[in-house]
């Protein structure tokens, strides 16, 4: 368990390695996280270090009762730690967290799908388009008959897709910009543009 930064996803490009190799990267914009609270084992049952980031003009009672003097944020995460002796409340963490080379797990929300059929869903095979078949992208069987006389509960059928929890594992970085606090993930990260993102070092 290890200490991570909250991002937004910015988007997709690529870019070329000293040796003239193209690999596709995601940008992730990372505006300093602040330490709003400490976890601990004897008053929590567990140690991790809470962040917050994005800077907002209001905020509801509870949330700025819990922030203090700390600035408005929009958005906290929580990240198991195994000792917060390292931090305290107030201190800023910032990209330079993370070097080119590291690995890290970026959890995400997945772009949400609506409503998929089998196919798209679960990659099942369509049917025959010719030959008199009527059976073009129909689920086909989906139980036996008079035992148990019902449809298993978790079958394979349409319903909605995406929009789930995510957690892609051991992606590379490329490069840690401190300047324009840029985070460059080698591969494509879950979520839409803007989606928000946890990068934690693995």
């Amino acid at each position: 368990m290890s200490i991570g930064l909250i991002g937004r996803k910015v988007g997709m490009t690529q870019i070329f390695q000293s040796d003239g190799t193209m690999i596709p990267v995601s940008v992730v914009a990372v505006e300093p996280n602040v330490v709003t609270r400490l976890r601990t084992a004897d008053r929590d049952g567990y140690t991790a270090v809470q962040l917050g980031t994005g800077r907002t003009r209001k905020v509801t009672k509870p949330v700025a009762g819990q922030l203090g003097d700390l600035p408005k944020l929009s958005t906290m995460r929580e990240f198991r730690v195994d000792t917060v002796d390292d931090y305290s409340v107030g201190q800023e963490i910032h990209v330079d967290l993370f070097a080119a080379g590291d690995l890290v797990d970026v959890t995400g929300v997945s772009k949400g799908k609506g409503f998929a059929g089998h196919i798209k869903r679960h990659n099942f095979r369509r049917g025959p388009k010719s030959h008199g078949s009527d059976h073009h992208r129909e689920p086909g069987s989906i139980g036996p008959g008079t035992t148990p006389g019902r449809v298993y509960k978790g079958s394979r059928m349409a319903g909605h897709m995406g929009h789930q929890r995510t957690t892609l594992k051991k992606l590379q970085v490329v490069s840690a910009d401190t300047d324009r606090n840029l985070l460059v993930i080698k591969g494509s990260l879950p979520g839409a543009p803007g989606a928000l993102v946890l990068v934690r070092k693995v």
